[in-house]
């Protein structure tokens, strides 16, 4: 006769202790769930603000460069009557930028007889980042056949140039950028075409101190952890090619809506395959210019806190099910 209620008392505890057990279980993946959608909210806000700040610093470093370039375009426009008189207008160090390679003004053939065909005076920075002057000008380096020449024909006005490699042995020879302006005389003839050059090597060197001082900094990663985030920074141009970038870490992105949002200069983010890698990338225009930033986030780069908060609550669903269990195991045994 005791057996009975003895038998109910022991249903009911394994009813109340499973129902335990399902409800950790069920507490375990929604809380899991939460943390992953919380830390992934965290990510996309950190990355779309890094991707933000990198592209308005490229905005004011550029503009800065252009604002230095219109001030040494004006010093040529007003020395035009002698070779000598352009020299040293282009030699005025206190209107050059140290982000600028070199600054030229390229002639029209035969503009000085005195110079030949070609005279292109070149005021460039060498490796001592100190500034010296070369003539470039010549039958090997024909600027006039050089797409940013032709362009500043087109033009008539200032622009940036499509990149261009540019090689004649010597140390200034790279990947360019170059920011163009052509002069005229009096009757409204092309007489030069003055040019800034950036080169893109100068330009991922800024790229990867960027991305070190954001790993880095202690203020923005105080909340982050100690171990560094598996990202890099590149510049696309308009049609989606990598014009600067780490070392290594040239990218291929031809995503269509990737391609017409850098059209119509637009921001936005994709989940694609980089270099055999699956990724987000966060994307954005860089003012006044065809260019875009992209921070490109392998997915398999795990937060830190997220791993941390991640083992803290499987050991706490751990002990909560070893207690169920235990418990469990009395009830059927008493």
């Amino acid at each position: 006769m005791l057996q009975e209620p003895k038998s109910k008392q022991q249903r009911a505890a394994r009813v109340i202790i499973l129902t335990m057990l399902t409800v950790v279980i069920v507490l375990f993946a929604a809380s899991a769930w939460m943390i992953y959608q919380n830390t992934k909210a965290k990510n996309h806000i950190r990355y779309i603000t890094y991707k933000n700040l990198v592209a308005e610093k490229m905005a004011i470093t550029i503009k800065g460069m252009e604002m230095n370039a219109k001030i040494v375009f004006g010093e040529v426009g007003k020395h035009l009557e002698s070779p000598e008189s352009v020299v040293e207008a282009l030699s005025n160090t206190s209107y050059l930028s140290p982000d600028v390679r070199g600054y030229f003004a390229a002639f029209e053939p035969n503009h000085f007889p005195e110079k030949g065909r070609w005279f292109e005076p070149y005021m460039h920075q060498e490796d001592s980042n100190g500034f010296s002057m070369r003539q470039v000008g010549s039958p090997r380096h024909d600027y006039t056949k050089s797409q940013w020449y032709i362009q500043a024909e087109e033009r008539k006005d200032y622009f940036w140039s499509d990149p261009y490699y540019y090689y004649d042995g010597t140390n200034i020879s790279g990947n360019y950028s170059t920011y163009v302006k052509p002069i005229y005389d009096e009757s409204g003839k092309m007489i030069c075409v003055c040019g800034a050059d950036m080169t893109f090597e100068w330009l991922a060197r800024d790229l990867q101190k960027e991305d070190d001082f954001f790993r880095h900094d202690e203020l923005l990663n105080k909340y982050i952890g100690e171990e560094e985030d598996d990202f890099f920074t590149v510049i696309l141009s308009g049609d989606g090619s990598c014009v600067a970038y780490p070392q290594g870490k040239r990218v291929v992105l031809n995503n269509p809506q990737l391609l017409d949002d850098l059209t119509n200069k637009k921001s936005g983010m994709l989940e694609a395959s980089v270099n055999g890698v699956l990724s987000t990338v966060y994307y954005g225009p860089i003012a006044n210019m065809d260019w875009a930033v992209a921070i490109v986030v392998p997915q398999h780069s795990i937060s830190p806190s997220m791993r941390t908060n991640g083992m803290v609550l499987l050991l706490i669903s751990v002990i909560g099910i070893v207690i169920g269990l235990f418990a469990y195991r009395k009830a059927i045994n008493v």
